[in-house]
């Protein structure tokens, strides 16, 4: 047997803290750090007890908003709850230590749980079939884009264009350009709703499909999306739904009733999958059957009493994600689903509902609200008039808001709404957290009016004071510490 490979050493910090470590010559190898990243000095840490490092680190821990802190009212599509029962069965050795490339007759038990998420899948969203190789909301929407595409080359047709209502998440125009399409705009009516006129005007035999988030990015369900589907099959169009908000009807409405033919499901948002510091993430993509010949492989069969991977057909889009996609959050989604079952996602639907409505009358006569009444899991308040009036902006409410120990809402989106705080409190928040955002933001409604300044220099108690995001994202410095 050949010795083991000796451990390179940084030889220039091997007197450090007057440690000292045998001379090696160590060979240089091509996957070694070249001379130029090594350190030519000690690197200056203290030595300090095991209390005092965990302190530190604590202390640094809470320097930063998380969920695990308080309130996260983002609206859209942000992680909202990472239930610990999952990490925990996920750290098992069985699936902690599991490898794409194991035999399948070792992984039996892993590809039954993969089978029954997609079966799971599929029902909640009123579809047929799904794959979870897409590895955020962004990816599953240009690969729902690539099966329509693919749909449609098929039957002979040639569809380049996709109309996207104004009120659409960003990535929904740059996904369709990225697959290769044209996006018509589709404007929203005066009570923020696709209107289905204004869908016939725009519709014509080039387009592909509607992308069209429901319920939408104002927090308004398209009551109309039945009709506008079947105006779309009549003229060979699809219908593509962007899920980033489907809790706010999970459990309760199908999208599949609605007449859709493809939706991407945001596992961070509605099913519980950490999404902090931008992953991991999945976001399946369910389909009707008419679009399952193209959906990328391997998917998992179920045969007789054993499950295989299964290589894809000949119409397939080809491999999305290397293996199967990323396998622990498919997990905790499972996990998330089997814990709560129907009635528990039914739940969640609703009070992520009445969690918003309740917030929303809670803050209405204080904050400008563009469209007022009843929402579904998130409101938009336009702050336009505070600007003009008060010289306070919705930036200025955001860093506030830091100082009273929450996080922001989202910020200037949707778009089409001037000065706007989208807020939605998720379905996971209790009533008494609530309140204290609501006093938080009736406190700083005050505070626009008598003391405008405090606002304007927010934040006051924050580690750092507010920074010029603009300059720093223009020119990013690294370093390396």
């Amino acid at each position: 047997m050949n010795a083991p490979e000796p451990i390179l050493y940084d030889k220039s910090a091997a007197g450090r803290r007057g440690l000292t470590f045998p001379e090696l010559d160590v060979p240089r190898t091509p996957d070694a750090l070249p001379a130029r990243a090594l350190r030519t000095s000690p690197v200056d840490l203290p030595e300090v007890s095991e209390g005092e490092l965990v302190r530190h680190f604590t202390r640094l821990s809470v320097k930063n908003h998380h969920v695990d802190r308080d309130l996260f009212p983002l609206g859209s599509c942000t992680m909202k709850y990472n239930p610990k029962f999952s990490e925990t069965l996920l750290a098992e050795p069985g699936i902690a230590g599991a490898h794409p490339l194991q035999p399948e007759s070792t992984a039996q038990g892993l590809l039954a749980m993969l089978h029954q998420a997609e079966t799971l899948m599929a029902a909640i969203t009123g579809l047929d079939a799904c794959t979870y190789q897409p590895a955020a909301g962004a990816h599953g929407e240009f690969t729902g884009l690539k099966l329509i595409s693919a749909y449609h080359r098929a039957k002979g047709l040639v569809k380049d264009e996709i109309l996207i209502p104004d009120s659409a998440h960003g990535t929904n125009p740059a996904s369709a350009s990225l697959a290769g399409y044209k996006t018509v705009e589709i404007k929203t009516g005066k009570r923020g709703l696709l209107e289905l006129e204004e869908v016939r005007s725009r519709l014509n035999d080039r387009t592909a499909c509607l992308m069209v988030t429901n319920p939408s990015t104002l927090g308004l369900f398209e009551t109309q999306l039945p009709e506008i589907a079947r105006l779309l099959h009549e003229r060979g169009a699809l219908v593509y739904m962007d899920g980033a908000n489907l809790n706010g009807i999970v459990g309760v409405a199908s999208p599949g009733k609605m007449g859709v033919d493809v939706i991407q499901v945001n596992a961070h948002k509605t099913f519980a999958s950490p999404h902090g510091g931008g992953g991991p993430c999945s976001g399946p993509v369910c389909v009707r059957d008419l679009l399952i010949p193209y959906l990328p492989g391997p998917r998992v069969e179920k045969r007789g009493e054993r499950y295989a991977l299964a290589d894809a057909g000949p119409a397939s889009i080809g491999r999305m994600h290397p293996f199967y996609g990323n396998f622990a959050v498919m997990l905790r989604m499972l996990l998330y689903v089997l814990r709560i079952g129907a009635p528990g996602l039914r739940r969640v639907g609703e009070n992520a509902v009445l969690n918003a409505n309740y917030l929303r009358a809670r803050l209405a006569k204080a904050y400008p609200m563009p469209y007022p009444g009843i929402c579904k899991h998130e409101f938009v308040v336009s702050l336009e008039s505070w600007k003009t009036k008060k010289g306070v902006t919705a930036l200025d409410v955001a860093k506030r808001l830091l100082d009273y120990g929450f996080y922001a809402p989202t910020v200037y989106f949707p778009l089409i709404v001037k000065e706007a705080l989208l807020i939605e409190p998720t379905e996971t928040e209790s009533r008494e957290t609530l309140d204290r955002f609501a006093d938080a933001m009736l406190a700083i409604a005050r505070e626009a009016d008598e003391t405008p300044d405090v606002l304007k220099e927010a934040p006051h108690a924050a580690p750092l004071r507010r920074l010029n995001e603009a300059d720093a994202a223009r020119n990013c410095v690294l370093c390396q510490w």
